[in-house]
C-alpha cells in the first residue's frame, strides 16, 4: 500500500473518518490497529518483526529506567541495540557480508561453501529499527521516561505515516502527542492537506517522470553518450530529492490532518554551499540521528581535529551502508565523509576571502558556492545511483570524454522533458527561500493558492506514469 495509490486514499478516508468520531483514548487503538494494516499490506509476516522489537525496547525502556546500578542499565541498553541491529544486519545485509566474505577466501584459494539465503528485505526495516533504538538510548541517557501503556509504545514505533520511509521521529517528539489528548482543527486539515497534494506532486509528476529518463541509462549506460549521461545525473538528482522529500511531505501532511506535527526532513537541500550546510538540509532525521547517536559519543570535535576528520568518515561511512548493502553506498557515505573533512580543512581560507555581507560580491559567491556544491553532490548521486563501483568510473569517464552536446542527437528532447518537469519546482523553492517559508505557497491567499492546487492536479492527473514505489521503501 503507497500513498501514490487509490487503495491508500480509500484506507486513509476510513481511517481518518473514524478518527474523527473517537475519543483520544479510541483513536490511539484505531491508529495502532490501522498502522498494522496498513504495513501488513506490504508482507504480513514482516509484523512479526515489528512486533519483536516494539516488545524488546518496551520492556528494555522500563528496565533502564528503574535499574540502579549502572551495569544494569548498560545491559538492557545493550539488549536493546543488540537486539535491533541483529534484525536489521540479518534482514538486509546477511547476503551482502557472506557474499563478499566468500569472494575474499576464494582470492586464497579457499572455497567456504556458505549457502545465500533468498532473504527478502523488509520495508522500513532501518527506519523503525533506528527509531525505536533512540528511544533506549534517549532513557539510558534521562533524556526521556519511558513510556508505561504498551500500546501506545507500539503505536509511536508504527506510526503509518513515516513509519517506512521516515521521517525518523524521536520519542520526545512523537511519544508526547500520543500520549497527550490531539485537536484535529481546519487549519491544520487545510495545511495537512498542501502537504500532502505537494507531496503527490514532487512523486507522481517530477519523480516518475524523471525515472523515465534514468532508469534505461542505468539499465545499459553503453547505449548512451556523456552527454545524455550528464543530463541523466542532473535528472536523478531532482527524482530522488523529489521521490524523497514527496514522502515526508506527505508523511508530514497525513500527520497534521490528524493532529500530529512531524519534523521537517528536508529544507532545500540543494541551496546548500557546503557539506555541512547541505546535511543540515537533507534527510535532516538521518543526520541528526547520526549525529547525536554516533558522531557525538565517537568524541565529536573534542578530541583533535585527527580525530574530528577520522569520526566524520566512520559516521559517513556508516550513514552510506544504511542506506544499502552495496559497495556503490559505501563509497557514497565515503566520498560525503571526505567532503566534510575537506571542508573543515579549507573552512578558514573560505572566511578569509569571502566578501562583505549583503554586498554584490556577496550575492554572487553565493551563487557560486551552490553551483560547485551542487555538482559535487550530482557526482555523489551517480555513486549512489551506479549498479557497481565499475558502472559509477565507466560513466564518469564518458561525462569527461565523450561530451559533445552540439553533436548528440536527442539532448535537446531530454532537456525540454527537464524544464518542462522541473520549472514548477524551482521556483517553488525560489519563493520558499526568498520567504524563508517552507509553506510560502500554500500561504499565497485563496485565489492563487487554488490556481497552484489545479494545476498540479491537471499534470499528475495527465502527465503522469503509473504507480512506482518510493526510492526510499528499499532503504
Amino acid at each position: 500500500m503507497v500513498f501514490n495509490s487509490l487503495e491508500f486514499a480509500v484506507f486513509f478516508v476510513i481511517v481518518f473518518s473514524l478518527y474523527l468520531l473517537c475519543a483520544h483514548k479510541y483513536q490511539n487503538r484505531l491508529l495502532l490497529v490501522a498502522n498494522y494494516v496498513f504495513y501488513g499490506a506490504w508482507d504480513w509476516r514482516f509484523l512479526s518483526l515489528i512486533l519483536i522489537s516494539t516488545i524488546i525496547d518496551y520492556f528494555c525502556g522500563l528496565k533502564i529506567h528503574s535499574s540502579g546500578s549502572l551495569k544494569r542499565r548498560k545491559v538492557f541498553l545493550f539488549i536493546s541495540v543488540f537486539a535491533n541491529l541483529s534484525i536489521l544486519f540479518f534482514f538486509k545485509y546477511f547476503n551482502f557480508f557472506t557474499d563478499n566474505l566468500v569472494s575474499l577466501f576464494a582470492q586464497f584459494g579457499f572455497d567456504l561453501n556458505i549457502n545465500v539465503m533468498n532473504i527478502l528485505l523488509p520495508v522500513g526495516i532501518s527506519f523503525y529499527t533506528f527509531q525505536t533504538m533512540s528511544y533506549s538510548f534517549d532513557i539510558y541517557r534521562e533524556r526521556l521516561k519511558p513510556c508505561k501503556n504498551f500500546l501506545d509504545f507500539a503505536l509511536f514505533v508504527s506510526f503509518f505515516p513515516q513509519l517506512v520511509a521516515g521521517p525518523i521521529e524521536r520519542a520526545e517528539n512523537l511519544l508526547p502527542q500520543i500520549l497527550n489528548k490531539r485537536k484535529v482543527i481546519w487549519q491544520n486539515i487545510l495545511e495537512g492537506a498542501h502537504l500532502i497534494v505537494w507531496g503527490l506532486f514532487q512523486k507522481i509528476f517530477i519523480a516518475d517522470n524523471l525515472a523515465r529518463l534514468v532508469d534505461p541509462v542505468f539499465a545499459d549506460h553503453t547505449q548512451y553518450s556523456g552527454t545524455v549521461i550528464l543530463l541523466t545525473v542532473y535528472a536523478f538528482t531532482f527524482q530522488i530529492f523529489c521521490d524523497f522529500a514527496g514522502y515526508s511531505n506527505i508523511a508530514r501532511g497525513l500527520g497534521k490532518c490528524m493532529g500530529f506535527d512531524l519534523m521537517v526532513n528536508f529544507n532545500l537541500p540543494y541551496l546548500a554551499t557546503n557539506p555541512r550546510d547541505f546535511w543540515s538540509r537533507w534527510h535532516i532525521s538521518l543526520s541528526t540521528w547520526l549525529r547525536d547517536y554516533l558522531y557525538i559519543p565517537l568524541g565529536g570535535n573534542r578530541k583533535g581535529p585527527v580525530r574530528t576528520y577520522i569520526n566524520l568518515t566512520i559516521v559517513m561511512l556508516l550513514g552510506g551502508l544504511w542506506h544499502g548493502a552495496a559497495w556503490t553506498f559505501i563509497l557514497w557515505g565515503l566520498f560525503h565523509g571526505i567532503l566534510l573533512v575537506v571542508y573543515r580543512l579549507l573552512e578558514p581560507v573560505a572566511k578569509i576571502i569571502a566578501p562583505a555581507k549583503k554586498s554584490f560580491a556577496d550575492r554572487v559567491y553565493f551563487l557560486l558556492k551552490v553551483v560547485i556544491f551542487f555538482h559535487l553532490v550530482c557526482i555523489g548521486w551517480l555513486i549512489f545511483r551506479s549498479q557497481s563501483v565499475s558502472q559509477f568510473v565507466e560513466m564518469m569517464r564518458m561525462i569527461v570524454t565523450d561530451f559533445n552536446p552540439g553533436q548528440e542527437s536527442g539532448v535537446i528532447g531530454i532537456a525540454r522533458t527537464m524544464v518542462f518537469l522541473l520549472t514548477g519546482l524551482l521556483l517553488v523553492q525560489l519563493v520558499q527561500y526568498l520567504r524563508k517559508d517552507l509553506l510560502a505557497i500554500y500561504r499565497t491567499g485563496t485565489v492563487l493558492n487554488s490556481m497552484i492546487h489545479s494545476a498540479m492536479f491537471y499534470l499528475m492527473v495527465f502527465n503522469s506514469e503509473p504507480n512506482h514505489s518510493f526510492l526510499y521503501f528499499q532503504f
